[in-house]
């Protein structure tokens, strides 16, 4: 019987270190693999404290949250139109394959840590609240295992101010806290969270503080345009629709902005004001003299005073190409050449973001000068404005950054989202006879 029991107590007492061996070998191997469950709770929580998830926002604002996730019902210009010049939405910021092969294209050129933040300060604004937890979003983000939200609802609910000085954007100002801003003077009270009124909400500077390089001055509340004067980015990007913000049955009715955030190239805002088209489209003119042996000149690219740049929400990754082609009587080409205005990967946020090429209320004046074989005879010069969304990256910064992917498949879709965001897309041209 004693045989019996120190049996028993020898085979559970075996069972036991052998368990215990086994998850702690188990805890071993992830963290040093780094997919320990607890790897990452504890910064999360963090941050979450502060930013809370949308999903408990959703709750009391389901038709926002909707809007914002893509789940609610969109016009067929949105459903038609995949792309990120026709609508990203901002619930899909970290989500979207677009960002995450730019962000590791760019991570191959080895930006500082202040860099890494000052990428990620608009595509999640926790990052201005925890800079110390940018690397850590930036590896799971290229993982394609995100835990934490982009652009929530907190992180635009949160900022109740701007910078004056728009020298070193972004320029919004987060409130760490439990108030929640917004643009009603009388928000609902509740039992979750207070609110407040901000008049930010309906200014220009408010969409500004990250898409800085759609407005003459980011400062200024709203756009001083000869024909829309007093209109501000909300009100064509945030299409305006009657109810409640809450789903609480007697919540006020009033009058609401979708949380989709449609770009304006979709033809239904275009074409909803034909003013707009005038004012903003970018235009080319052309100066040249011709000799025996060159045609030289000046390509003056104009747009309207309308304080609106072309095209897409990105302030630092488009390209433009201006492409100058002089050819004879029959159509022949004689000579050819092409200007290249962006900077590529490896000059992103290394210093003063500048101006992009085109900009609202300016003229650029490109020269150019194209030599003539001998006996050709030029006839007319035709200038070309095309635009990219992302800049084309170097073979071997290509090669580094496919390199880094697990599987074919995420290699396949990144090779796939290079060649159609780095395609040139035509603007406007002019064509001008000699």
């Amino acid at each position: 019987m004693r045989l019996m029991q120190k049996l028993v107590v020898g085979i559970l007492l075996a069972l036991v270190l052998g368990v215990n061996a086994f998850y702690h070998g188990k805890a071993v191997a992830q963290k040093v693999d780094g997919q320990a469950p607890e790897a990452s709770s504890d910064w999360v929580a963090e941050i979450e404290k502060i930013f809370i998830r949308s999903e408990d926002c959703k709750q009391c604002h389901d038709r926002h949250f909707e809007e914002w996730k893509g789940m609610r019902e969109q016009t067929p210009d949105l459903k038609t139109f995949g792309r990120v010049d026709a609508a990203l939405l901002h619930g899909t910021s970290f989500e979207s394959p677009v960002f995450r092969t730019v962000l590791g294209l760019w991570m191959q050129t080895n930006p500082t840590a202040e860099e890494r933040a000052r990428c990620l300060s608009c595509h999640a604004p926790a990052v201005t609240v925890f800079p110390q937890h940018a690397d850590k979003i930036v590896n799971q983000i290229l993982s394609g295992k995100v835990e934490v939200e982009g652009i929530g609802c907190a992180s635009c609910h949160l900022i109740n101010s701007t910078e004056k000085n728009p020298g070193s954007p972004p320029t919004f100002k987060v409130q760490p806290g439990k108030v929640l801003y917004g643009p009603y003077a009388d928000p609902e009270e509740n039992l979750v969270h207070p609110a407040s009124q901000s008049d930010l909400y309906r200014g220009a500077n408010y969409c500004a503080a990250c898409h800085f390089d759609k407005v003459k001055d980011v400062t200024r509340r709203d756009l001083p345009g000869e024909i829309l004067q007093g209109t501000i980015c909300q009100d064509c990007h945030m299409e305006p629709s009657t109810g409640s913000s809450t789903s609480k049955r007697g919540a006020m009715t009033r009058a609401i902005g979708r949380h989709w955030f449609r770009g304006v190239v979709i033809p239904g805002i275009l074409l909803k004001n034909r003013n707009l088209q005038a004012e903003w489209m970018p235009r080319v003119d052309i100066e040249a003299t011709k000799s025996s042996t060159a045609v030289e000149g000046t390509v003056l690219v104009r747009v309207g005073s309308l304080p609106h740049s072309f095209p897409d929400g990105d302030p630092v990754l488009k390209q433009f190409f201006l492409t100058i082609t002089v050819k004879d009587a029959k159509g022949l080409v004689l000579a050819e050449g092409v200007k290249k205005f962006g900077l590529p990967y490896e000059q992103i946020l290394r210093g003063p973001i500048p101006d992009p090429f085109v900009k609202g209320g300016t003229t650029r004046r490109v020269p150019f000068s194209l030599t003539i074989q001998g006996g050709s005879a030029p006839a007319s010069v035709e200038a070309v404005l095309t635009y990219a969304l992302i800049p084309e990256p170097t073979p071997a910064l290509k090669e580094r950054y496919l390199a880094t992917l697990t599987n074919d498949q995420d290699r396949a879709t990144a090779v796939k989202i290079i060649e159609e965001y780095t395609q040139p897309r035509v603007l406007t041209f002019r064509t001008k006879s000699l």
